[in-house]
């Protein structure tokens, strides 16, 4: 793959220095010098964890290395102490609290999902960046980090799920998520698998693994306009595309093709242990599936015969600034400029393997299984990053998880509804 060289411009250096000079924390300011450290931490330390740094970044355990690598580049080229810290349990709730009390980092890296919350908290701020000036990046990951018309991170990786296929015990691609599962269906029968689809359900349901299902058949979350974003008061969930959906559901369960046995915990582990025809996942999954042994196959997760296309979540993962931080000056810098850079989001696309943002960076990737999963997440929704959305996850998993154990499809998916539209009235 090509690399090519970083770009920050001589004015941004400038005022890093000069920036970074006025912080007075920095072993490397004005000495021509740079630092970088990354600890890895449950959680964060009293002080926040920036000791003298010029710049603190938080990022979680499975992404240190990648963060550290960008970080570092930005240290080296503007003679600053960088620091990342991985925070590995409840990192956003972790980040608002610290932010909120003054001992938090410069910036934060997340998942786009979070804007909602930490706008509504007061806990990151919008960056020196309009939307449209993103254009050398996918869309939809634009859309994802742009909240009330401000951009509020810089994205580097999208994922959205796909379908996983076992392609020696179905060898042919299937055109719709019907042909699939008579296909999975008839594998089970004569003895080659023990499930014909892996699409995680568990006792307390999987919203967001079942929203293929919901958009095949015309169920929505929120209503979405371009011009406003999603509107929390027009919930879908009760409506008839949700109604739908939720007998197909119940149908599905009767043939025990969804089961409330297979989950998030075992369903990747299932497929890859050769018990399953199919499986719905992300990237997330794809490096167990390389080692598992077995020919197979990824598509975008197709629709119902008769129905509309898919639209999975699409996800982004992101860089965003703190409100409170201590350095916000280098923390906009470095998120303007360093982060966003092509020679950073390669950098980025090969630490963490996730399908990259930039459309530049994409266009470089020869893995012929993370270009399907970049295809997917160009072409899904991405989740809705309001505040409203916290009032959905458990009711409607919930109501999915019932559906599936037996319960009356109709009545429990429209008592869903309600029970949502009246969690976002009450939370005002």
């Amino acid at each position: 793959m090509r690399r090519l060289s970083r770009t920050l411009g001589p004015v941004a250096v400038a005022v890093l220095a000069l920036t970074a000079a006025g912080c007075g924390g920095g072993s490397g300011s004005g000495s021509g010098s740079s630092d970088a450290d990354s600890t890895s931490s449950s959680s964060p330390s009293a002080d926040g964890g920036g000791g003298d740094a010029d710049l603190l970044v938080w990022t979680d355990a499975l992404k240190i290395d990648a963060v550290k690598q960008v970080a570092e580049d930005f240290g080296e080229a503007n003679g600053i102490n960088v620091k990342v810290q991985a925070i590995s349990e409840d990192l956003q709730g972790s980040f608002v609290t610290a932010d909120a009390a003054g001992n938090g980092p410069d910036v934060v890296v997340g998942a786009h999902d979070w804007i909602g919350n930490l706008v509504q908290n007061g806990a990151i701020d919008p960056l020196n960046l309009a939307p449209d000036e993103l254009s050398g990046y996918s869309e939809k990951a634009v859309q994802a980090t742009t909240y009330d018309g401000k951009l509020y991170g810089v994205p580097y990786g999208i994922e959205a799920l796909a379908l996983y296929r076992n392609t020696e015990v179905v060898p042919d691609e299937p055109a719709s998520m019907d042909d699939a599962i008579a296909a999975g269906e008839a594998a089970v029968k004569a003895g080659k698998v023990d499930s014909a689809l892996n699409l995680p359900v568990g006792e307390l349901g999987d919203a967001y693994h079942m929203e293929p299902i919901l958009t095949s058949f015309g169920g929505y979350i929120f209503s979405y306009d371009d011009a406003t974003g999603y509107d929390a008061q027009d919930v879908g969930i009760g409506k008839e595309g949700s109604v739908k959906a939720a007998e197909e559901i119940s149908r599905l369960a009767k043939a025990k093709v969804l089961r409330t046995s297979i989950s998030g915990d075992n369903s990747i582990a299932l497929f890859t242990s050769g018990k399953a025809a199919f499986l719905v996942s992300g990237p997330w999954a794809l490096a167990d599936v390389k080692k598992a042994g077995f020919d197979y196959a990824i598509q975008p997760v197709p629709g119902f015969d008769g129905e509309e296309a898919a639209a999975p979540f699409m996800g982004a993962q992101a860089f965003m600034v703190a409100a409170n931080g201590k350095n916000k000056d280098i923390a906009q810098e470095f998120v303007n400029n360093g982060v966003n850079s092509e020679d950073a989001m390669m950098s980025l696309y090969e630490g963490t393997q996730l399908p990259p943002a930039m459309t530049a960076v994409q266009d470089q990737v020869d893995d012929a299984d993370l270009s399907v999963f970049t295809e997917a997440a160009n072409a899904a929704a991405p989740m809705p990053a309001i505040p409203a959305m916290a009032s959905v996850w458990e009711p409607l998993g919930k109501a999915y998880a019932a559906i599936v154990s037996g319960k009356d499809p109709v009545s429990t998916i429209q008592s869903a509804g309600d029970t949502i539209t009246k969690a976002i009235a009450d939370a005002g």
